[in-house]
Parts: structure tokens; C-alpha cells; sequence
């Protein structure tokens, strides 16, 4: 594709991983006002439901879409009100802070659940899934998150789903971060849900969660949902019925992800998409560990939209001065979300390709040099333990 455009009238790159760095078409297309129960904005509501479910391959046909207003977690939420019953339990799948969230989200909502935590480093492993199921018959559903960004992790989402469909119970994704650019088909995966946002890997803004859902667990949902406005089932209904929200929709944003949804298709789709931030991530990482960065996960688990890197141990490295400095430069980065050791985040995802993260690793080159920084190593004992953690997994 040719080299995309620098960020709008001077705006930082938002290197997040979500809301990210938007193409100007996509600004641009929020620049009109829809009527929300126009027969014009019903088509573009259409068209996005069709254009979502399009994107899980030839064999989607026994999926739909519904369309959610508010955040991911609002959608996440809805996904698990919704589907999984009161008399139901679900293995909760943590590597991070979002597996985390979903086993908090179910203690709200009186589900019963048991989580497998792994920790910072390490993915779930099918066997480990295979085994807790057949520990416990009472697990209805699997609840997975398909690529936990408070450490950077792409999970093994294929043994995951064989191992759920082995014991015959029911999977649900969290592919908030992941969903456009990581490959996600029915005929690869079985599913019954995922869950994704606006503002990620489609290159929209915030404003509205999405379900890909299989028609027949949206029949069955009703009555299971605790909330109005997030009952899955209600929301579905009317929209198959009228082609409405149920509730005032958020216009605007509709109109940008459609844009979105465009340029992702003449990208290539899916695979473009992610050839592109893989290529991000490649060029990024090489270069900051050129400078004595490292990483916190080893290759095989690294992801192509978010990557974690510890914090240098020299003493005149402090993450805030760092954060000004890069912001300064012209990119914003993420703080570390891990508990054991200090790290920050930098994302690989939105309207950015190899040449930026080019910029990037210059970016914190001069503001390494900046704080006086001699040494971006690492503290010898988060090497050490991530050596520990992470060894025998990355050999299985």
C-alpha cells in the first residue's frame, strides 16, 4: 500500500492500542449529521452489521452482528450477561488485566466462574484448558481474551477453541484488540461469540462495541441479560425488526466506521491489515532493542498491536520524563500495566507503517539521550524472571 499520511494538522501518533491514529477520510466522514431513525442512517447501519460478519470468512452465514453503544467493556459485559445463564459457570482465561476484568465483570453479575491465571508472561495452553474442563462438568463456557494488551500477548486462540469443542462447551472471545487484523474464521475457530470496538484494529474511533454472534445463542439469550441497554437478545431483535438502535446511536462515530471499514478492504482486508502491523511491530522492536530494550515476552508470544518492554534500570530512567519526551517527539505511548515489574507499552496498530516506527525508535533514542540515559538495559531481576516464567512455556 502506498505510505500513509502524517497525522492530521500536527496531532501526535497515538502509539495505543486503541483509540489509535486515525486516517483524515475517517475525521472527515464525521463531519455530517444523520438523522437516527433516518432510512439513510438504517442503511449504514445495515451495511456495517454485513460488512462485520463478512469478515469471519465464507461459513459466517449462521453468525450476526449487533452493534452495542459505549466501550469494549460495555460489550464485553453485554457478551457475557447475555450468553452465559444464571444457572451457568465459565472458565475465565487470564493472562493480564482483561482476563481479569471478565472474571470481575461475572462476580458483578452473579455468574459463577473459575479463572486459570497465568500470570504476566504466559499464554493459556489447550491442555490446560482441556484439563480444568474435565475437572469441573459444571463449566458451560470457556472465556478467552485474544490478545491481552496489558502485556502484549497473542494467545493460542485455535487450541483453546479445539479443546472447549472437544469437551463440548462453548467458547467466547474477547478479540477486542485483535479482531480485523488477526485472522478469526469460523472455519478455523468455533465460537460462539466474539467482541470487538470501533476504535481498533478496523482504524475507527470510540463510540460503540460490536458481538459477531451465532444466531441461534442470540435466540436463546433472552431473558438471560441483568441490564436494559445491554441485553445482547433486545438489541438484536429490534434491530432485525425495525433495522434501528434501540437506544439514540452514536452517529458520527457509525459514519467514521464505515470509512473505516472501506479502507480496511481496499488494504487487503484482514491479512493486510495485519501484514502491515506485524511489520510495525518488526521494525519497532529490532530497533529498540538496538538501543537495550528488551522485551517482555520472547518472540513466539510477541503480537503485532501491542509490545511491552521493561523499563531501563539505569537510575536517571524515569517513565514520566520518558512520556514527555516521546509526546514531545510526536508520539504518545502507554504505561505498563503489569504488576511485578515496572514496563510500558508501545502500540504497533492504526494509521502508522514501517517508516514511523522508524521515527519512533529515534524518538526515544533522543530521549533516552535526553534524561541522560546511558544504558536501556533492564533490571537483571526481571531478566531473570521472565527467563523463569516464560522458558518452559515457550518450549511446549
Amino acid at each position: 500500500m502506498p505510505d500513509l499520511p502524517a497525522p492530521f494538522l500536527g496531532e501526535p501518533y497515538l502509539l495505543t492500542p486503541g483509540p489509535l491514529t486515525t486516517s483524515r477520510s475517517v475525521k472527515e466522514a464525521m463531519l455530517r449529521d444523520w438523522g437516527s431513525w433516518d432510512g439513510d442512517f438504517r442503511a449504514m447501519t445495515a451495511e456495517l452489521r454485513a460488512r462485520l460478519v463478512a469478515l469471519l470468512g465464507e461459513d459466517a452465514e449462521a453468525f450476526d452482528c449487533v452493534p452495542v453503544q459505549g466501550s469494549g467493556t460495555f460489550v464485553v459485559e453485554a457478551m457475557l450477561s447475555s450468553f452465559i445463564p444464571l444457572d451457568g459457570k465459565a472458565l475465565v482465561l487470564a493472562n493480564g488485566a482483561y482476563g481479569k476484568r471478565a472474571a470481575e465483570t461475572l462476580g458483578y453479575l452473579g455468574r459463577a466462574y473459575t479463572l486459570l491465571d497465568k500470570g504476566d508472561y504466559l499464554p493459556p495452553r489447550g491442555a490446560e484448558v482441556a484439563a480444568a474442563l474435565a475437572q469441573d462438568s459444571a463449566i458451560t463456557h470457556v472465556v478467552v481474551v485474544h490478545c491481552e494488551t496489558s502485556s502484549g500477548i497473542l494467545n493460542p486462540l485455535k487450541e483453546i477453541a479445539e479443546a472447549t469443542a472437544s469437551a463440548g462447551r462453548r467458547l467466547l472471545i474477547d478479540s477486542m484488540s485483535a479482531f480485523g487484523a488477526v485472522s478469526l474464521e469460523t472455519g478455523d475457530i468455533a465460537f460462539d461469540a466474539v467482541v470487538s470496538s470501533a476504535n481498533k484494529c478496523i482504524e475507527g474511533v470510540p463510540g460503540f462495541g460490536f458481538v459477531l454472534a451465532r444466531k441461534q445463542v442470540l435466540e436463546e439469550a433472552k431473558g438471560n441479560s441483568h441490564s436494559l441497554s445491554l441485553d445482547l437478545h433486545a438489541q438484536w431483535a429490534v434491530m432485525e425488526k425495525t433495522g434501528q438502535w434501540r437506544f439514540t446511536p452514536p452517529t458520527h462515530v457509525v459514519a467514521a466506521f464505515l470509512q473505516a471499514l472501506r479502507e480496511h478492504e481496499v488494504e487487503g482486508g484482514v491479512a493486510g491489515r495485519g501484514a502491515r502491523y506485524a511489520q510495525n511491530r518488526d521494525v519497532m522492536v529490532a530497533g529498540m532493542r538496538a538501543l537495550g530494550f528488551e522485551t517482555l515476552l520472547d518472540d513466539a508470544w510477541l503480537s503485532p498491536i501491542i509490545v511491552t518492554f521493561f523499563c531501563p534500570a539505569d537510575p536517571a530512567f524515569d517513565f514520566d520524563s520518558f512520556y514527555n519526551a516521546m509526546k514531545s517527539r510526536g508520539f504518545i505511548i502507554y504505561p505498563g500495566k503489569l504488576t511485578v515489574v515496572d514496563s510500558f507499552r508501545v502500540g504497533c496498530i492504526g494509521q502508522m507503517d514501517k517508516s514511523v516506527m522508524t521515527r519512533v525508535v529515534e524518538a526515544a533514542r533522543d530521549a533516552l539521550a535526553e534524561m541522560g540515559v546511558k544504558d536501556a538495559t533492564p533490571p537483571s531481576s526481571a531478566l531473570e524472571e521472565r527467563k523463569h516464567l516464560s522458558a518452559p512455556e515457550a518450549a511446549a
